[in-house]
């Protein structure tokens, strides 16, 4: 009660997005035990994210970054434009530059890395509903900087894409299947798979073909192929 008088404030209603099912019984028990905190759902792939959040409409969504069937930053930018109250947080393993940049930009409001505090989840639980943005301290550090300073990418074609998106794009304009593309990469097929889900929503296309036809256009795919040859222009 607020001031022994007011009406009781209203949980913070969460729901956990993570393909490793210990670590949703794991957030979900530490989740529990914190006053004014209500799980609401469970996901374990970027589309269930987006259609539970849909369908219970938390205040927040703890995301993971790197699961199957749609990856956390693909789900983080359609959850916040098919649910705007929504505040995302990532909570993941990956703390490279490319992850973290692509994640705010995709709309997340907090990015944590796993094995942060209670009282630091907690934190920044109740701030990305409020609105405010949240980062790790040696996020923070990086993001500034990036801010400050941001790389100049007005001549890089499809500025757009993350630096892997653009590698993945430039071998399948090559004419790399998945599989190849995955052993050049050392990256699993599935990863490959999401990567490629996110190209084709950013290039406004439906197809491989059509990828790869804007890809030939701005200047990809001219390296040699897979088979030893080489795209040309016809």
């Amino acid at each position: 009660m607020i001031g022994g008088m007011g009406a009781a404030v209203e949980p913070l209603r969460v729901l956990i997005a993570d393909d490793h099912p210990v670590v949703r019984r794991g957030m979900s028990a530490l989740l529990a035990s914190l006053d004014g905190v209500e799980v609401v759902g469970e996901a374990a792939t970027g589309t269930e994210a987006v259609r539970e959040a849909q369908l219970s409409a938390p205040d927040v969504v703890i995301m993971d970054v790197q699961m199957p069937d749609m990856d956390g930053i693909e789900a983080t930018r359609r959850l916040c434009a098919a649910v705007p109250g929504t505040a995302v947080l990532v909570v993941t393993m990956f703390d490279d530059d490319d992850t973290v940049f692509s994640a705010m930009r995709a709309g997340a409001r907090g990015y944590l890395l796993k094995g942060a505090s209670q009282e630091d989840i907690l934190a920044a639980l109740r701030s990305v509903r409020a609105g405010h943005l949240v980062v790790g301290p040696g996020i923070a550090d990086r993001l500034m900087g990036y801010l400050s300073d941001p790389p100049v990418r007005s001549d890089v074609p499809f500025g757009g894409l993350t630096p892997r998106e653009r590698e993945i794009l430039d071998l399948m304009a090559q004419g790399a299947n998945n599989a190849s593309i995955a052993a050049q990469l050392g990256l699993a097929p599935k990863t490959v798979g999401n990567h490629i889900s996110a190209v084709f929503t950013k290039l406004g296309v439906a197809s491989r073909a059509e990828a790869i036809v804007r890809a030939r256009e701005g200047g990809l795919g001219q390296a040699a192929a897979p088979d030893g040859g080489a795209w040309r222009r016809g």
